[in-house]
């Protein structure tokens, strides 16, 4: 049912994949929060340590009311592992003299002592983490948990989007931070509440996608990216191109995010193809702009600016989404890179209209991307 770990570190990391089999959103950045806190309590504990391990991986009351027997569900079948000494992993040949540390302070912390070889197999650095990892390096046993990364941070994103708040004189939410600034004046009394309501958001968005040959690397978790962002975020139009523009607001609407690439795939015939991204944004700017793009709207282009087409229709097509949106991000892939410069003759033609250029290689870079938002 479970597979077998020998350090408390990569338990814990199992633990959280074990509890994503259960309906539980956890990606890589919860993970290294519950790696790190153990640096914070005595885990020596098993009530600190699964408290511990209960706030960071329950958002609902119901997960609230399930974790327990998880926990204990994992833990005990850890232990009878531990116990029979049974490994599904293939054990590393040692030298004569040398035991498997991580293998014997994990079974010291299941039977109750703290010890410094689990605190240093607990270790946890966020540089090797698969949100730091280049989307063109990532390899094929971490895709999957890589896809599932993306599509949780997506979520949030597009949730924290949604969750904006606006000053209300009616009673509905208590204002800490305007009832504290408004009660100064009565030397600290609360004598005044400030209330807040949730406030619409009227942002619209329009994210573009280059799949042409040179994204290869990067269009499938882009791809993931708008899929699982549009499950979310209603007011989106999401649209694909390489040698030619495709409208894939309606395919991404799949319960399947692989189904949904499936019909991208089949409808957009010259996929992994060339780049004529001044043509695309020509197509999009005739049949689209009037009736999607206003001053609420942002423009998301998701491109390496690499373009076999008509650079001066590409100047003339930007010019004219920048006019009509509020604001145009381009992300770019290649940007990653400590020694990226946008030379090529697209990305120069581009940049006099784009208002945010940013990097978007890995999941971390598109985390970012909220506060753009």
């Amino acid at each position: 049912m479970i597979t077998r770990q020998t350090s408390l570190s990569k338990n814990i990391v199992q633990f959280c994949r074990f509890l994503r089999t259960k309906g539980f959103v956890l990606s890589a950045e919860e993970e290294a929060t519950a790696l790190n806190v153990l640096q914070l309590i005595d885990y020596s504990s098993k009530d600190v340590f699964r408290l511990a391990l209960k706030a960071v991986s329950c958002r609902s009351k119901n997960q609230l009311n399930e974790f327990d027997a998880l926990f204990n569900e994992y833990w005990k079948e850890i232990g009878r592992a531990i116990d029979s000494k049974v490994k599904t992993e293939t054990k590393p040949v040692l030298k004569p003299g040398m035991q498997d540390a991580s293998f014997k302070a994990l079974k010291s912390w299941m039977n109750g002592n703290r010890n410094d070889e689990v605190e240093e197999t607990a270790s946890y650095s966020m540089n090797e983490s698969l949100l730091q990892k280049d989307f063109s390096s990532v390899p094929d046993d971490e895709l999957n948990e890589l896809m599932r990364s993306i599509k949780n941070l997506s979520k949030r994103l597009a949730a924290h989007i949604n969750r904006r708040n606006e000053k209300s004189d009616r009673i509905n939410l208590p204002d800490l931070r305007r009832t504290l600034r408004k009660n100064m004046r009565h030397g600290g009394e609360l004598l005044e509440i400030a209330f807040r309501k949730p406030k619409k958001n009227r942002t619209k968005l329009v994210v573009i996608c280059d799949v042409s040959k040179s994204m290869d690397l990067y269009a499938a978790f882009l791809l993931q990216f708008m899929y699982a962002f549009q499950q979310v975020y209603k007011k989106i139009e999401t649209f694909a191109f390489s040698t030619s523009l495709q409208h894939v607001t309606s395919l991404l609407k799949q319960n399947n995010f692989k189904e949904a690439m499936q019909l991208i795939s089949a409808e957009n015939r010259h996929w992994s193809g060339g780049t004529r991204i001044g043509e695309s944004l020509h197509s999009f700017v005739n049949n689209y702009a009037k009736t999607i793009l206003d001053k609420r709207t942002i423009v998301i282009i998701l491109s390496d600016g690499w373009d076999t087409g008509n650079i001066s229709l590409l100047q003339q097509s930007m010019e004219a989404i920048h006019a009509r949106s509020k604001k145009i991000i381009w992300l770019n892939p290649l940007a990653g890179y400590n020694f990226y410069s946008p030379a090529v003759a697209g990305m120069q033609a581009a940049m006099p209209y784009i208002d945010i250029f940013a990097p978007a290689h890995n999941a971390d870079s598109l985390r970012s991307l909220g506060k753009w938002l």
